[in-house]
């Protein structure tokens, strides 16, 4: 039973009170990639490590400076052990919670909950993966994940997930809202448009919807150009208390809201197939910054497949519910467009290594300050991060701000 359907649901309300005294106590003061496309002999301890020191010298701190630290990996079940040596720190506060690609997003609120009870003054959010040139094969890791997560309902009918998970999900809401899969193709090309302005994104080339159309069928209703990217690399955030953030080296990025929310494991379980629980860690994020969705001035949405921009955008607020077909149609996220939406190139373009959530807050960062080459937004003072894992299975929100925002 969830949030949803309970008969006692969790206030909203009432968590964002608990959590509203919190809202821009901490900042992000560190933001770096390492090793994104392909990284060949690089594994995913490589590509974590230098994100991670590139992270830390972003923020004007050493590594010894680091005595927090918040980690996962899907091929590893107790991974923040082994990246404490490598990293060669002492962390007083340790979180490897595995919620899948969310992961790195509801990091945030425990590590801001930590910083603010003087647990420890510098946490280490890092993630690295060579999805993409591992020597490990996609169908050993793919067996591998299925002995390490099962899922009753489904692994007996042998699904190609998380395609086909997201495949239905898009079929109900093409059935029940009327969306088309011009709409769909709409969120790739968008992407590729902001991919495009981005140096660092692995796609760069020209995409056009009857490209999107024509690429080969993956998922019905979902093609190969509907699906997010197999990449290596690597990404790190640092976060500090706000007063310490001020003296170090790059602009403060404050965190103003953040919540997390699950309410299934397998699609197959899901109450509605076209609702997840972002509208819950949505609003509860939004609460405890005092904002909403017309407050903010980007979008960095966890882009897996094209559903899931169109999902988020209704469950978080920028448009109602069935209503996120229209919301992209004609370039609406496009640059240019109504709303800024990952406009690092997203998980379809720009980078996607086995889990993406650590890149929505990069973007989100590099963005706030202004840093963000010729893709930079001239109104840039909020962001909405937002992560997805598993099959539509966890939802984390995080809503950024600069001192503007505060």
């Amino acid at each position: 039973m969830n949030a949803r359907t309970s008969k006692n649901p969790v206030s909203t309300l009432d968590a964002a009170t608990v959590n509203r005294g919190l809202r821009g106590r901490v900042a992000i003061a560190g933001a770096a990639t390492y090793g994104c496309g392909e990284s060949p002999g690089m594994d995913d301890m490589t590509l974590l490590a230098r994100a991670a020191h590139a992270a830390v010298a972003d923020a004007g701190l050493t590594m010894q400076d680091i005595d927090g630290l918040a980690t996962c990996s899907v091929n590893s079940t107790m991974w923040t052990l082994p990246v404490v040596e490598h990293l060669g720190i002492n962390p007083t506060y340790v979180d490897g919670t595995m919620l899948g690609g969310s992961s790195f997003i509801a990091h945030i609120l425990p590590a801001v909950r930590a910083l603010e009870a003087g647990q420890c003054n510098a946490v280490l959010i890092c993630y690295g993966s060579a999805q993409r040139s591992a020597t490990f094969g996609r169908k050993e890791s793919q067996a591998a994940r299925r002995f390490m997560d099962p899922q009753p309902y489904e692994s007996p009918f042998e699904p190609v997930l998380p395609v086909t998970a997201y495949a239905l999900a898009a079929a109900r809401h093409m059935y029940e809202f009327g969306t088309t899969r011009e709409q769909l193709a709409e969120v790739a090309v968008a992407a590729r448009g902001w991919a495009q302005q981005n140096p660092e994104a692995f796609m760069r080339d020209p995409l056009s919807i009857q490209d999107v159309l024509n690429s080969r069928p993956i998922a019905s209703p979902l093609g190969v150009r509907d699906c997010c990217l197999v990449t290596d690399g690597g990404g790190a955030i640092v976060l500090t208390r706000a007063d310490r953030a001020r003296d170090l080296q790059q602009p403060p990025v404050y965190v103003l809201g953040s919540a997390t929310a699950v309410w299934n494991r397998q699609i197959s379980c899901m109450p509605d197939f076209t609702t997840t629980s972002a509208s819950q860690s949505g609003a509860q994020a939004f609460a405890m910054a005092g904002l909403t969705a017309a407050d903010m001035h980007m979008a960095q949405l966890y882009d897996a497949f094209t559903i899931n921009t169109i999902l988020f955008l209704e469950d978080l607020g920028f448009c109602k519910k069935g209503e996120g077909g229209a919301f992209v149609q004609n370039g609406g996220i496009a640059p240019g467009g109504r709303l800024a939406v990952n406009t690092n190139g997203g998980g379809l373009s720009c980078v996607h290594p086995g889990m993406y959530g650590i890149f929505t807050l990069i973007e989100g960062v590099r963005q706030l300050r202004g840093q963000a080459g010729q893709r930079q937004l001239d109104r840039h003072d909020t962001a909405v991060c937002h992560g997805n894992g598993g099959t539509l299975s966890s939802q984390a929100t995080a809503i950024l701000g600069t001192a503007a925002a505060l």
